[in-house]
Parts: structure tokens; C-alpha cells; sequence
């Protein structure tokens, strides 16, 4: 990993002149090791015997994950968008206007969605995702079986995404740490799509709506609910 840090610094700054001391490799090298164990709820703490980076490491450290779901082209967003939405039947405009709106208006909610198959769900997830993209919001597509996410533009399974723990319980607990790429992809994101709600367990939502209330709670205590933040909708 250190032996591209250079490259990548270099790439990142566009200076090909750029020269990092051994120390300054070892800390961004470090640094991007911790990003990588945030993301499966790890930490270099977690190891003793493992170095931690200096602040200035992790802050100089770009979020990968916002900087992935902010990336879009605006613009080839929009022109996908009014394709999308010039051929929407009157059903998924009903589903489409309630849920534009009080996003745009942030106003958080949940919506339950339900539909027959084939009945173009994944289309209006489509034309909802561009929508919100072009404006340059951040959208998160995540469904509960991988064959249903690879058809979600920049879908994940939920399991994946919220790092849900495979064994589930009653007190679960998604495995999202405070300050992780992750828990600030979480509060800088507009819409949560999440597709075959059904097909996951109760527990399952609950383990992420507990790990949501404590990431929220930094931003607001008295309003660190999952569904009060986030407008949801499972289909």
C-alpha cells in the first residue's frame, strides 16, 4: 500500500513533482489502513501493536465513499433523468411526486412502497436516483438480496452497506462507527432506497435504525431517529 501512496498523492494534487517524506508516507499509508478497517467497523486501535496516524493524516484522507456517491455527472445525470421521467406510467408518478418533494424540502419521513412484479420498481428507482444526482445529492440504493442491488444504479446489498451482523438478535446493532467513512457518507445522504424490505428480518432494520439514532444523535440529539432523518422507501 505504501508504494502507491506517492502515486496516488501525486494523482490526487496533480503534481508529478510531489515528493513525501518516509514519514508522511507512513502516516497517509496508515491512514488509508484505518479507513479500510472503518469500513468493516474495525480500527487500528483495535490492535495494540499497530501504529495510529496523526490527525493531520486522517483529515488530509479523502472520504472515499462520499466522494464515490457525490461523483456523478450532473449533467449526463439530468439528461438521463428526463428520459427516465418523460416515460413514467401514472402509478409511479404517484410514488414519484410524494417522494421528490419532501426531499427536496428536507423534510424526513418514511414510505413503504409496495408492487407487483414487473410493474417497473426498478425503473422508478432509476429515474429517482438521477433525479437526485443531478441536483447533486447523495443517494444510497441498497436491497436485501445482491441479485436485486446489481439491478439498483450504485446499489449494495443493505447487509454490505450498513454492515449488518450476520447473527441477529433483538438488542443488534449495525457496525457503523462514529467518524467512520461510512457513518459521514450516512449524514450527508438525501434518500434511502432499499429494495425486498420483506425479505429481511425485523431484527435487521432494527440493528440499522440503532446504528442511525447514534451517528444522528452528533447532529441532533433531540431528533436521532432513523425514519425522522431519512426518507426511506422499501418496496
Amino acid at each position: 500500500m505504501s508504494d502507491d501512496i506517492l502515486y496516488n498523492k501525486r494523482k490526487q494534487t496533480n503534481k508529478q513533482a510531489l515528493c513525501l517524506s518516509e514519514y508522511e508516507i507512513k502516516g497517509f499509508a496508515l491512514a488509508e489502513l484505518e479507513k479500510l478497517l472503518n469500513e468493516v467497523g474495525k480500527s487500528l486501535k483495535d490492535y495494540p501493536i499497530m501504529p495510529f496516524p496523526n490527525e493531520i493524516f486522517l483529515q488530509s484522507s479523502c472520504n472515499r465513499l462520499i466522494k464515490e456517491k457525490a461523483s456523478y455527472d450532473h449533467a449526463e445525470m439530468k439528461i438521463q433523468h428526463e428520459e427516465l421521467f418523460s416515460n413514467l406510467n401514472p402509478g409511479q408518478l404517484e410514488v414519484y411526486n410524494p417522494i421528490i418533494s419532501p426531499v427536496n424540502g428536507c423534510i424526513r419521513n418514511m414510505l413503504f412502497v409496495y408492487g407487483s412484479d414487473g410493474c417497473g420498481k426498478t425503473y422508478l428507482w432509476k429515474t429517482l436516483c438521477c433525479r437526485l444526482r443531478s441536483e447533486g445529492k447523495i443517494v444510497l440504493p441498497v436491497a436485501s438480496s445482491g441479485i436485486a442491488g446489481v439491478l439498483l444504479p450504485g446499489g449494495r446489498t443493505a447487509h454490505s452497506r450498513f454492515h449488518i451482523p450476520i447473527k441477529l438478535d433483538q438488542s443488534s446493532v449495525a457496525h457503523i462507527k462514529h467518524g467512520s467513512d461510512i457513518a459521514e457518507l450516512i449524514k450527508q445522504t438525501s434518500l434511502v432506497i432499499w429494495d425486498e424490505a420483506p425479505m429481511q428480518h425485523r431484527h435487521g432494520f432494527e440493528s440499522v435504525d440503532r446504528a442511525f439514532r447514534d451517528i444522528m444523535s452528533a447532529v441532533d440529539p433531540k431528533k436521532n431517529s432513523l425514519w425522522r432523518y431519512y426518507y426511506c422507501l422499501w418496496w
